[in-house]
């Protein structure tokens, strides 16, 4: 999947470092997906807004995109990573935590 450069810095520019409970509404509606940290956060929210239906079912069948789960949640509030990073792509909101 190709992204031009100004579609890219866009998404970037929209990508911020967030804390858990900002994002919990959003776990509650069902809306928050977590990207795995292998992934360009960037690269999944491009697939995304351009439908790119294929990489993101590649990407789901892989276990690397998934409506966050009930023990997500209860690690990120146990934890309160200062790791996490998302981006809203409507109606989702993405969101990884980066590692290392």
């Amino acid at each position: 999947m190709t992204v031009s450069d100004e579609a890219y810095a866009a998404i970037l520019g929209a990508t911020a470092q967030i804390e858990w409970k900002v994002l919990e509404p959003h776990f509650a509606r069902g809306d928050l997906l977590a990207v795995d940290a292998a992934l360009d956060l960037v690269q999944v929210a491009a697939a995304m807004m351009e439908d790119n239906s294929e990489a993101i079912k590649g990407w789901m069948d892989a276990g690397q995109l998934q409506v966050a789960t009930d023990s997500c949640a209860a690690d990120w509030a146990a934890r309160n990573p200062d790791t996490l990073w998302a981006v809203v792509i409507r109606p989702w909101v993405l969101v990884q935590e980066r590692i290392g």
